[in-house]
C-alpha cells in the first residue's frame, strides 16, 4: 500500500502517519525503487492501534508508553488515569469514558485482550473464543484483522459484523470447525498455490462463514484486501481469494 492507501484505510491522514515516523510511533517501511514507501498489513495494525489509543484520548507520549508494554499493565494504568480526568470534563464524553469503565474492568480481572484497546463488542467476541487457535499463526493474524476492522469500520457495520460473527464461537461445533479451518491454512504455509488443500481449505473456510456477513467494502478497502493477502503465503492467499469468490456466489454452506 502506499501512504494515502494506508491513511484512507485506517482513517487518519498521511500527514499524521509521517508525525508518527518522526515521532518513533510507527516503524519507517522499506522503500520501492522509485522512492514511495511501501506499507503492508503489520503498518496498518500498529496504525490502527495507535488510533485507537489516540481517540480514547492519551497523549502521543502515553501511546508511548503503552505501545512499549506488551503486558498491558501500563495500559491500564494510563486509563485509569485517563478515567478520573474524564469525569471532570463536558458531557460529551460519557460514551468515551463508558468504554474506559469496560476496558478498566476487563483489565482488573485479566481480560484485556491481546490487541489492546478493542471495542466491547470485539471484547466480548474474542472472550467467548475461549482463546481459539492460541497456536495457530492463521488465527493470530486473523484476531489482528479483526481489530483493524473494529477500528475502521463504521460503528452500525462493526456492530453488525460482531453479531454475525457471534455464532462462529458460540454455536455447537463452532470452535471445532474454527479450528479446522485454521489448521488448515496453517498447513499451506509451505505448499504451492495449486495444492488440492488449497480448495479445501477454501469451502472449509466458507462453510464456517455466517450468512449476513454486512458489507464493509469501498473503494479504499482494495487496498487493504491487497495487503492481506501480501501477508499470507501463496497458497494461504489462493484459498483467501477462492473462499472470497464462492462467498459472493453463494458459497458452500
Amino acid at each position: 500500500m502506499r501512504i494515502g492507501e494506508l491513511a484512507a484505510t485506517v482513517g487518519v491522514t498521511p500527514r499524521a502517519i509521517r508525525h508518527y515516523h518522526h515521532l518513533g510511533l510507527l516503524p519507517e517501511p522499506e522503500r520501492l525503487g522509485n522512492g514511495y514507501r511501501a506499507y503492508g498489513l503489520r503498518h496498518a495494525v500498529e496504525l490502527a492501534r495507535i488510533r485507537r489509543l489516540t481517540e480514547l484520548g492519551l497523549g502521543l507520549g502515553e501511546v508511548r508508553d503503552v505501545l512499549a508494554d506488551d503486558a498491558g499493565r501500563e495500559l491500564a494504568e494510563v486509563l485509569a488515569e485517563l478515567d478520573a480526568d474524564l469525569a471532570r470534563q463536558e458531557a460529551a464524553i460519557r460514551e468515551r469514558r463508558a468504554r474506559l469503565r469496560e476496558l478498566l474492568a476487563r483489565a482488573e480481572r485479566g481480560l484485556l485482550p491481546a490487541e489492546g484497546t478493542v471495542s466491547p463488542e470485539l471484547a466480548d467476541l474474542l472472550a467467548q473464543s475461549g482463546g481459539l487457535g492460541a497456536e495457530s499463526p492463521m488465527a493470530a493474524k486473523d484476531r489482528e484483522m479483526l481489530a483493524l476492522i473494529d477500528t475502521t469500520a463504521p460503528p452500525e457495520a462493526r456492530a453488525q459484523l460482531m453479531a454475525a460473527l457471534l455464532p462462529t464461537v458460540t454455536e455447537p461445533g463452532a470452535l471445532d470447525a474454527a479450528r479446522d479451518v485454521y489448521a488448515r491454512f496453517d498447513a499451506l504455509a509451505d505448499a504451492a498455490p495449486d495444492d488440492p488443500r488449497v480448495t479445501e481449505a477454501a469451502h472449509a473456510l466458507v462453510a464456517c462463514l455466517p450468512a449476513d456477513l454486512p458489507d464493509l467494502g469501498g473503494p479504499e478497502r482494495s487496498g487493504f484486501l491487497d495487503a492481506v493477502l501480501a501477508d499470507v503465503t501463496p497458497a494461504q492467499a489462493e484459498a483467501l481469494r477462492l473462499a472470497l469468490r464462492l462467498a459472493a456466489a453463494g458459497g458452500a454452506r
